[in-house]
């Protein structure tokens, strides 16, 4: 399974999980069967707030999954549309929220959970604080 996360840097499985995906300056796909990491620059960092395309922030990338500590209603409607699961980070590194997934103790995030801006907007799982 291939498992994406966004990253401010890439510091492999001890990476921080970064607080909102489509600001993010790069992701990490993480393969769970080799423990291989791959990095992907945000193709999407100039978008405008709500605007973000996921396809196009992950270059083209098709990761099973995707695990955020917060994420606009947008993406996250396109991401489902893509058929990806999108799902709450539980714990600061790749890895903590890695082994969290593996026991399948991490939340799917929902409509009502996402950011609706940085304007106050913010629903009960959003990281803009």
């Amino acid at each position: 399974m291939k498992i994406c996360f966004p990253v401010e840097t890439n510091e492999g499985l001890e990476s921080s999980v970064f607080d909102h995906f489509g600001s993010a300056p790069m992701f990490i796909i993480v393969n769970t069967e080799t423990n291989g990491v791959e990095e992907i620059n945000n193709e999407d960092m100039q978008h405008s707030h709500g605007s973000c395309s996921p396809l196009k922030a992950l270059g083209g990338k098709m990761p099973d999954a995707i695990v955020v500590t917060s994420i606009g209603g947008g993406a996250l409607g396109r991401l489902n549309q893509l058929g990806m699961k999108v799902y709450r980070a539980e714990g600061d590194s790749v890895a903590e929220c890695l082994a969290a997934l593996a026991l399948g103790e991490l939340p799917e995030f929902t409509p009502e959970q996402t950011c609706g801006g940085h304007g106050g907007g913010h629903g009960q799982g959003c990281g803009h604080q």
